[in-house]
């Protein structure tokens, strides 16, 4: 028997109530209690493997100080769109990453940027960092090696 792949855009629409939720600085049971069910439930819905009822996602959006139309937009001017979100394991990514307290306070740090080249600029660095961080994989070993001998 196989599992269940989530729809994508069920996914999209809990990885956008998690971030919403953790902006917010919530827990998913304090969301719960909010809007009437358990937080195991809040979580299938931030996994997207439960749907979110059109009754429900509008008290979801009452709870979090938003518009529903927040939960299918990719930015503000954009409704949601599939293309390009790929595979359930790179929404899990980005879902991961923008809920990280790391990728949270990233994205908010990026976003009061609005010099269109400083954020271009911005982009280029983390990029050119993490080459360099892939090139230096390989000496990670050699390297922990040698701090290993120096505490003995």
């Amino acid at each position: 028997m196989s599992a269940k792949v989530p729809n994508p855009i069920d996914a999209y629409v809990g990885s956008r109530v998690r971030t919403r939720r953790l902006m917010l600085g919530m827990s998913q049971e304090r969301l719960a209690e909010q809007i009437g069910v358990t937080f195991q439930q809040v979580q299938k819905y931030e996994k997207g493997t439960n749907r979110i009822g059109a009754s429900r996602l509008q008290a979801i959006a009452g709870v979090l100080a938003v518009p529903v139309a927040f939960f299918f937009q990719q930015d503000n001017t954009q409704p949601l769109n599939t293309d390009g979100l790929g595979a359930i394991n790179g929404l899990e990514d980005l879902s991961d990453f923008l809920t990280s307290k790391e990728g949270l306070n990233l994205n908010k740090a990026f976003m009061k940027i609005n010099d269109p080249s400083v954020r271009q600029s911005v982009l280029m660095l983390v990029k050119s960092l993490a080459n360099a961080s892939d090139s230096l994989t390989d000496h990670i070993p050699q390297t922990a090696n040698i701090s290993a001998s120096l505490r003995n």
